[in-house]
C-alpha cells in the first residue's frame, strides 16, 4: 500500500504516513527516487518527510519522552537529556568504511600483514554482502524519516545538499539543530541541486527480539558506517551516537565532503573558525585543525583575557574552504549548531558554551541534577541538598570510583545561541581565512607551540602530526605518533598566485 501510494504521487509530501500519502505535496522526483529505494529496502511502516518547523520538532521530542529516550529538563528552557546504551557511546572507527572500486582510491596500500592507520578500505563485493545482511526490513514497524538538509546557508556557492532518512527520531530532533531543513532546503532540491543520499537505520525492528537498554534502539554486533564516495552515499546501521547517525556531520561533512572538494578543486577540513579583532579594530580569520575532544570548542569560543582583544566565532569542528576569483582562501562553517563534548566545559573554560546550551539543548549521556539540570566532571559541585544520577541513570556521589558523565558525553545546540557568534557566520561568499592552526593532545616531547618555516613546510608538520587518543574514538589506549601538540601558523597571501607554496 505505502509504495503503491508513493508510485501514483510520483513523491512523498511533508509529513506522511500510509493513510495520507495523497493528501500531501511530492517530493522533487529524485528525491523521491531515493525514497522509494529506501523504502522497498528497509520496509519501514510509515514515512514522515520532516519539514523543520517548531511545531513537528516539539511533537518529535514529545514522542521521543513517550519512549522513554529522552527527558525533559525543568531547570532549562526546551532542554533535553537522553540516555543510550553504554555500547553506543562514540564513533566507531573499527567499523567506519570507505567503498571504491579500487584500495589505492582510498588508502594507500599497506604492506602485508599491517592494518593501515590512515582510514579502513571495503571492496564493492563485500560492502553489498554486508548490507544485504543488514539492510533489509531493517525499519519494520518504525517510522522512516526524510530529512532534506542543507550543510552551509542556503544560497551559498561553498553549500552541498543532502536528503538523510533514518529511523530514529532522535537523529531528527539532532539533525534538526546541526543542519539547515525545512522549505528553502526544499526549493533547491526542487530546482535539481545535486544531494548526497544518506541512509540510517539503527537495526532494531519491531517487534523487538530483545529488550532495549535505556529504551535507546541500537545494535552494536553489526554497525556499520559507509560512505561509497564515488556515488555520493552514505549508509549507516546500528549506531544511534551522533558521530555515527547525524550523517551530515563527519560523514557528509568531513569524508564525502572530501570527496566533492578533490573533484570540485576546494577543501574539506576538521577546523575551526574564529575572527579575532586586536585593540587597533584589525580582525583577521583563523582556522584551526584538533582532533576530537582536544579543545576546539573552547578556542572557538576563547574570552581573550587580554585587554582590548576579541574573539568571535564562526564554527567550532569543521570548515569548507575556497579561493575566491580573487584568490583568496575562504571559508564556511557547514553546520548549524554545535555538537560538543561535555566533560571539561565550565564557566571557568568557556562560560560563551555554557551560556549557549542553556536553552533548545539535547544532552547525551551527562548526569542529570535533582533539581532538574545536568552535571558532568569540571563543573563546580551541585549545591547544597541537590543530588546526582549518573549517566547509566544510577545514583552517583563525588568521589565515587565511576564518572557521572561519560568522557564523550555531548551537547547538541544552535550555533545562533552563542552570545559570541560571528556576524559573517552565515556569510554566503564564506570569511577570508588568514592563518591556519594544527594541534592536538602531547604533553611531552614536543613544543607547546611551534610556527612553520613556509607552507610547504606547514603542510608537512599538518601531515605528519599525531595525537593522543580521546574519549571521542572507540579505542581506550593513549596512542601517540609523530608530531604533537603544535601549530603551524602563516599568514595566508591575498592572492593565492602571489605564493607557490599555498
Amino acid at each position: 500500500m505505502l509504495l503503491g501510494a508513493i508510485r501514483r504521487r510520483g513523491g512523498l509530501g511533508a509529513s506522511v504516513g500510509v493513510r495520507s500519502l495523497a493528501s500531501v505535496p511530492s517530493l522533487p522526483s529524485a528525491v523521491a527516487d531515493f525514497v522509494k529505494g529506501a523504502v522497498e529496502e528497509c520496509k519501514p511502516a510509515n514515512v514522515h518527510v520532516v519539514t523543520g518547523t517548531p511545531e513537528e520538532t516539539a511533537n518529535i521530542l514529545a514522542g521521543l519522552e513517550k519512549e522513554g529516550m529522552v527527558k525533559k529538563l525543568p531547570k532549562y528552557d526546551n532542554c533535553w537529556l537522553a540516555r543510550t546504551d553504554p555500547k553506543d557511546v562514540a564513533r566507531v572507527e573499527s567499523k567506519t568504511v570507505i567503498v571504491t572500486k579500487k584500495q589505492r582510491d582510498t588508502i594507500p596500500i599497506p604492506a602485508a600483514g599491517v592494518k593501515s592507520q590512515l582510514g579502513s578500505w571495503m571492496s564493492e563485493s563485500d560492502w553489498q554482502r554486508a548490507r544485504e545482511e543488514r539492510f533489509p526490513g531493517c525499519m519494520a514497524g518504525r517510522t522512516m524519516y526524510v530529512i532534506p538538509f542543507s550543510m552551509g546557508p542556503v544560497g551559498s556557492t561553498l553549500t552541498k545538499y543532502g536528503v538523510q532518512v533514518t529511523d530514529s527520531p532522535y537523529v531528527v530532533a539532532s539533525m534538526g539543530i546541526m543542519t539547515r531543513t525545512g522549505a528553502p532546503v526544499l526549493n533547491k532540491l526542487a530546482d535539481g541541486v545535486d544531494f548526497v543520499r544518506c541512509q540510517h537505520s539503527l537495526g532494531r525492528p519491531l517487534p523487538l527480539k530483545a529488550p532495549l537498554v535505556n529504551a535507546w534502539p541500537c545494535n552494536p554486533d553489526k554497525v556499520l558506517i559507509s560512505h561509497l564516495p564515488d556515488t555520493r552515499q552514505i549508509l549507516s546501521f546500528g549506531s544511534g551516537y551522533g558521530g555515527n547517525s547525524l550523517l551530515g556531520k563527519k560523514c557528509f561533512a568531513l569524508r564525502i565532503a572530501s570527496r566533492i572538494a578533490k573533484d570540485e578543486g576546494w577543501l574539506a577540513e576538521h577546523m575551526l573558525i574564529l575572527g579575532i579583532t586586536n585593540p587597533q579594530g584589525v580582525k583577521r580569520y583563523v582556522a584551526a585543525a584538533f582532533p576530537s575532544a582536544c579543545g576546539k570548542t573552547n578556542l572557538a569560543m576563547m574570552k581573550p583575557t587580554l585587554p582590548g582583544w576579541k574573539v568571535e566565532c564562526v564554527g567550532d569542528d569543521i570548515a569548507w574552504m575556497k579561493f575566491d576569483n580573487q584568490g583568496k582562501l575562504r571559508a564556511i562553517n557547514p553546520e548549524n549548531g554545535f555538537f560538543g563534548v561535555a566533560p571539561g566545559t565550565s564557566d571557568k573554560t568557556n562560560p560563551y558554551a555554557m551560556a549557549t546550551i542553556a536553552k533548545n539543548t539535547v544532552f547525551t549521556n551527562v548526569g542529570e541534577t535533582s533539581d532538574g539540570g545536568v552535571w558532568w566532571e569540571g563543573l563546580d559541585p551541585p549545591a547544597a541538598g541537590v543530588t546526582l544520577t549518573d549517566w547509566h541513570g544510577k545514583t552517583w556521589k563525588p568521589g565515587s570510583s565511576t564518572l557521572c558523565a561519560h568522557p564523550n558525553s555531548r551537547f547538541c545546540a544552535p550555533a545562533s545561541q552563542c552570545p559570541i557568534i560571528d556576524p559573517l557566520w552565515e556569510s554566503e561568499e564564506g570569511v577570508p581565512i588568514d592563518a591556519i592552526i594544527f594541534g592536538g593532545r602531547r604533553p611531552e616531547g614536543v613544543p607547546l607551540v611551534y610556527e612553520s618555516f613556509n607552507w610547504k613546510h606547514g603542510v608537512f608538520v599538518g601531515a605528519a602530526m599525531r595525537s593522543e587518543a580521546t574519549a571521542a574514538a572507540e579505542h581506550k589506549g593513549r596512542a601517540q605518533g609523530a608530531g604533537g601538540q603544535g601549530a603551524r601558523l602563516k599568514r595566508s597571501r591575498n592572492r593565492k598566485t602571489q605564493d607557490p607554496d599555498h
